[in-house]
């Protein structure tokens, strides 16, 4: 029965699988020709036929497996012991010098680039700074410190608790309802009092400090109003000035700008008044 070995199930079916072996049970078959047992995985049992001893190995193997020792190095294990055991000379003797040992080596996994930089900036900066800045650091952390108590902290008090110490829990529901009811009216009552002072607030004779207070805003919207008349002037005559010296191509070209355009329809009726003037006169002259 392996099913209670692994508490977790993704981790108990991968050494299930790892007791199996790949290639359709590559490692079941090795350990039945090494053991001469039939072995048979099935989900939660491991059932084994044949001798006992073989039978003693088998289940060694699927415990080792379970507690995650991989069933190659116990296959090996018993491989070597297979060859050992042809040897006549062998027989009797310790075999523990021949057989492999397989300790768990504890690999320390590298430490990321960024972590390490940073840890040795720490200790940069802790060696750059004083003695003074240490004995600082010592004491705030003296400060962090929590006084160790054997006893657990207080308990919240519940509900009930609460009730039992206002007395509301010896009360009925009908009690309880209007305490609730009268609780709902004395706040409302209050909050209509604060509403009502900040009304008449409003229809109150203002005092001679907040007639100078408003004064005072007043001056100085209408100084910062003077500014931006002042600015805008500015610019507009600074644009006037660059146009002039910069000068329009429009100017320049015959009906190209508007004005000179109506400058010219001037000089022509002008022109024209005269005409009819002189005209008239002839025609006068010619009468008379």
């Amino acid at each position: 029965k392996i099913g209670g070995m692994v508490r977790n199930k993704e981790r108990f079916v991968k050494r299930r699988q790892r007791l199996v072996g790949p290639d359709n049970g590559a490692t079941l078959k090795a350990l039945e020709l090494l053991t001469n047992c039939y072995i048979l995985v099935q989900g939660n049992t491991v059932s084994v036929m044949g001798p006992l001893k073989g039978m003693k190995q088998a289940r060694n193997v699927v415990l080792d497996c379970m507690n995650n020792i991989h069933p190659v190095y116990n296959i090996k294990r018993l491989m070597i012991q297979r060859e050992l055991a042809k040897d006549p000379k062998l027989k009797n003797e310790d075999w523990s010098r021949f057989l492999p040992t397989f300790a768990k080596k504890n690999v320390q996994t590298k430490v990321p680039r960024q972590v390490a930089m940073e840890k040795k900036k720490r200790q940069e900066e802790a060696s750059s700074s004083g003695g003074a800045a240490n004995n600082d650091g010592e004491q705030q952390a003296k400060k962090k410190k929590k006084v160790y108590t054997p006893f657990p902290p207080a308990q919240t008090p519940s509900k009930i608790d609460l009730q039992l110490d206002s007395g509301e829990y010896f009360l009925s529901e009908r009690e309880r309802r209007t305490k609730k009811l009268m609780e709902k009216a004395t706040k409302s009552a209050i909050k209509s009092q604060a509403k009502r002072a900040a009304r008449d607030k409003e229809f109150e004779a203002p005092t001679a400090a907040d007639d100078q207070e408003a004064k005072k805003a007043q001056k100085k919207e209408d100084f910062l109003d003077n500014i931006d008349n002042l600015r805008s002037k500015f610019q507009s005559a600074g644009v006037k000035k660059r146009s002039l010296k910069e000068g329009h191509l429009s100017d320049f070209v015959d009906g190209g700008n508007a004005a000179a355009a109506e400058s010219k329809e001037e000089k022509k009726k002008k022109k024209k008044k005269k005409k009819d003037k002189k005209r008239s006169r002839k025609e006068d002259d010619q009468e008379e």
